[in-house]
């Protein structure tokens, strides 16, 4: 039985032997149950993109330089008109509390005390209004973002909108990677279900969706759930409900960042769900490249997937992205230590990618470009 939610995060200590992502990692397994563990863990399929989006990163070799100057080096960076203290962000995770009973109250305090930007999940297991509390009671904390899966019921979305722009997010993040769930095997033999405690409370007051019956030969798939799956209209229409910029999360295919650049929108995130999707599909290591070329410089562009060190977060920006999107590692840290955990968690990338930048010859992130990998792009 989880304990109950409070806007005062618990008071934690991170362990003293977890030194990196990976010990993090290895301890959050001992510390959650095998069902929250599926889920969290797990990847669509066979889990061949959930690896391959580590392996991708290893795979780039650095090629650094040397005896230039690093004196007065920072990890500053400017995303959607915000300066940032470092270009390192908590993607959105679902139903937080399965992993610690503050949730994501504790993440968004992590968040603030590191000056990381946090995009909250639509599927929160905490209102939206008390993340946003804890997140802006810092005065260095990072942008608020809200992320969101388009609806089938318009007023829901409508209203959530309005929730984020009361709340002092500063911006709108749709995932459009996931019109229908992936074949998540691992969740279905943990037989993983939510407990009563958790519940994505921000949808609570969402109408059910109204299924016409099917007729013989139908797939209950394509027409019927799938009946209500986003196109570019409905992006238009979210784009025109809102003052808020707004970016699309899941983009893998350079065409799809050609019309997304055309409709105007704000920016793009180089994401595969964590292979929690389409199994086999491109790591994003490997896509964002592409994207990055498709878009010239047009777009800021964030990448999420298999993230574990600052090398990989210097290789992303080397590839072409503004920033990254930090997920299960920092579920790791939640579970292991609270708010504490999350924020060992960043801290660790921070410093990592300092050191790289460091032994790479970069002193700001202006320095990082393709020259710094040994690989053609």
């Amino acid at each position: 039985m989880l304990k109950k939610l409070s806007q005062t995060p618990t008071r934690q200590r991170v362990a003293p032997d977890l030194f990196t992502l990976a010990d993090h990692e290895r301890s959050a397994q001992r510390q959650l149950d095998a069902k929250a563990w599926a889920y969290f863990s797990g990847g669509a399929g066979d889990e061949i993109t959930l690896h391959a989006n580590r392996s991708a990163w290893d795979e780039l070799a650095l090629l650094p330089r040397v005896l230039r100057p690093l004196a007065g080096g920072h990890t500053r960076c400017t995303l959607l008109g915000r300066e940032l203290a470092h270009p390192i962000l908590l993607a959105p995770v679902a139903y937080q509390r399965l992993a610690h009973p503050d949730g994501e109250i504790a993440s968004a305090y992590a968040a603030g005390a590191m000056g990381a930007g946090l995009v909250l999940s639509m599927q929160a297991s905490s209102p939206l209004e008390d993340v946003a509390a804890a997140m802006h009671g810092d005065p260095g904390a990072g942008p608020l973002w809200l992320q969101l899966y388009l609806q089938h019921d318009r007023a829901l979305v409508r209203d959530l909108v309005e929730r984020a722009e009361a709340a002092g997010c500063e911006a709108l993040v749709v995932t459009v990677d996931a019109p229908t769930s992936g074949v998540r095997d691992r969740e279905r033999r943990a037989a993983f279900a939510l407990p009563p405690e958790v519940q994505a409370v921000n949808l609570a007051r969402m109408a059910p969706a109204v299924q016409a019956p099917l007729a013989p030969g139908q797939s209950a798939l394509f027409d019927g759930l799938l009946r209500h799956a986003p196109t570019w209209d409905d992006i238009a229409w979210l784009q025109a409900q809102t003052r808020l910029p707004v970016l699309l999360k899941g983009v893998l295919h350079a065409e799809d960042a050609r019309l997304a650049l055309a409709q105007g929108m704000d920016g793009l995130i180089v994401s595969n769900h964590g292979g929690r999707t389409l199994d086999t599909a491109v790591s994003t290591a490997r896509a964002l490249p592409r994207i990055a070329d498709a878009v010239g410089g047009a777009l800021p562009l964030l990448v999420d997937g298999g993230l574990r060190r600052g090398t990989d977060v210097f290789k992303a920006l080397a590839l072409g992205a503004s920033a990254v999107l930090i997920g299960r590692p920092a579920l790791w840290g939640l579970a292991n230590a609270g708010a504490a955990g999350v924020a060992h968690v960043l801290r660790l990338l921070r410093d990592e990618l300092e050191a790289c930048m460091a032994l790479s010859g970069c002193a700001t992130l202006a320095n990082i470009s393709a020259a710094a990998l040994d690989s053609p792009r």
